[in-house]
């Protein structure tokens, strides 16, 4: 009786945790470059209560009586599909039709990015929300200076600017690309720092090695399901109601056999 309450603790508590997942994940619904985050549990050791045998003396072998004890988070994991595509005109806004990642310098730290908002500083850099420079290939900042008349942004990441007549390369934008993007962890404002399990596998120019295209006007979006999201949140809610309803009822029980003795 106490192990299915502990069991039904750590079930309503787990519970919570992928209700934690799912809400953070709604809140960025319309969050640019957001990924969105799945758990996945575990189940906890088991109390075996008799050992396995093997076949002997006339008898086959008999398997092990063992009781489990709950579940446990196993991970939760950064689901890096292609988000949704929404087109804003905006020359300044990039969306990345492959799998690299944008790569942004700030306070002298390598971040990367799917949300490709970008816009100028004062001093003509392109950088994003947080004031961090998109880097070129081969390092450094991509500046359009002020006398610029237009410019533009090819698929492949090259950054040009007009001055009168004359035709001039800013740079090429560089993009990440890494074995295992899931590995990267979450800082906040959509950036990502690498670890040691991303797989960090070059910084290079668009559309090579499977890096993708640049698409200038347009964002990628949430990749977050609403539909999905709320299916997941009612299972995770009828789980946490289902676990308590197991405390409940072996909270009873243990009633009873206090009431044995009246």
């Amino acid at each position: 009786m106490l192990r299915s309450m502990y069991a039904g603790i750590s079930g309503m508590k787990n519970s919570q945790t992928k209700l934690d997942v799912i809400g953070n994940n709604i809140a960025n619904v319309n969050t640019s470059g957001y990924k969105k985050a799945n758990i996945n549990f575990q189940d906890m050791m088991s109390q075996t209560t008799s050992a396995a045998q093997g076949a002997g003396n006339g008898r086959g072998g008999i398997n092990a009586s063992q009781v489990g004890l709950g579940s446990q988070e196993g991970s939760i994991s950064n689901d890096h599909t292609t988000g949704f595509r929404q087109t804003t005109n905006n020359p300044l806004d990039f969306q990345i039709q492959g799998d690299g990642m944008f790569v942004v310098q700030g306070e002298g730290i390598d971040y990367y990015t799917r949300a490709g908002n970008f816009y100028l500083d004062n001093n003509g850099d392109i950088v994003n929300a947080d004031g961090y420079y998109l880097q070129s290939v081969g390092g450094g900042n991509i500046n359009i200076p002020e006398n610029a008349d237009d410019f533009s942004v090819q698929p492949d990441g090259t950054v040009t600017y007009n001055v009168g007549d004359d035709t001039i390369e800013a740079g090429q934008i560089a993009l990440a690309k890494f074995s295992n993007p899931s590995g990267l962890e979450k800082v906040g404002g959509s950036l990502y720092a690498n670890t040691n399990n991303a797989g960090l596998v070059g910084v290079e120019a668009s559309g090579e090695n499977g890096t993708g295209q640049i698409i200038s006007g347009a964002l990628e979006m949430s990749n977050v399901d609403l539909s999905e999201e709320f299916t997941e949140m009612i299972t995770a809610q009828r789980s946490f109601q289902a676990n308590t309803r197991i405390i409940t009822t072996s909270d009873e029980i243990l009633q009873e056999l206090v009431n044995l003795k009246r």
